[in-house]
């Protein structure tokens, strides 16, 4: 399977098994290591918290509410800095794009990881057509920040993104390394972030180089709405 982004300790690495680098492994992993399927398949609500929808009227910037199996989670996009990104994701979210979506990378203190495959691990072809890069703007890969996953090739984005557990600014452009966009950050919902970190993980291939560590039990996003 092809993630887009490498736990590593260093943005060679980061870059070096995403999808489109080498260290990619296409072998199918056994199956012991195939998160186990939600037990809440069906979400809980289709509807934003009253919480979550106050947090979004505060925020002077386009707001989407996202409903995980851990929890709600709600994310200002930053536009004027971001446009192409922030464009593009929207038009994922307002196609439902990422309903029944998983969490499928969980890289302890890091990264987590979705929008890109369903339950049972497979891939879910992306909609749209790759964006353009944008890393070169006044946004750091800090806690709580959203971005988007790539390849090794610089404009390869389409709908998988991370979010930061840890201030990771390494992660930012600089002018020998191209970076990730950052185009949003949570307003509300920082523990569930955290809560989804902390889920036993199974990790697949070299523990020093992978990009499939998988929840145990598989971290549903139900459903994302902007509101």
């Amino acid at each position: 399977m092809r993630f887009r982004l490498l736990a590593a300790a260093s943005l060679a690495l980061l870059l070096a098994a995403c999808g489109g680098g080498g260290g990619v492994d296409d072998t199918p992993p056994p199956a012991q290591a195939l998160p186990r399927p939600n037990p809440q398949p069906t979400p809980p609500t289709l509807n934003c918290s009253p919480a979550g929808i106050a947090a979004a009227a505060q925020s002077v910037w386009p707001t989407v509410c996202m409903l995980t199996s851990s929890g709600e989670i709600v994310i200002e996009l930053y536009d004027t800095e971001a446009p192409i990104t922030v464009a593009n994701f929207l038009r994922y979210v307002n196609t439902q794009f990422y309903t029944s979506t998983l969490i499928h990378r969980v890289d302890r203190n890091f990264v987590i990881q979705g929008g890109g495959f369903t339950s049972g691990q497979v891939r879910k072809a992306a909609g749209f057509a790759p964006i353009q890069l944008e890393d070169n703007t006044r946004l750091s890969n800090r806690r709580g920040t959203i971005a988007m996953a790539r390849t090794s090739e610089p404009n390869s984005a389409d709908s998988q993104f991370f979010f930061n557990i840890a201030d990771n600014a390494f992660l930012d452009g600089s002018a020998q390394q191209r970076g990730y966009a950052i185009f949003g950050q949570i307003i509300s919902g920082l523990p569930v972030m955290d809560a989804i970190n902390t889920l036993p993980v199974y990790v697949y291939g070299d523990p020093a180089t992978t990009a499939d560590k998988r929840p145990q039990t598989e971290v549903l996003v139900y459903w994302m709405r902007r509101l």
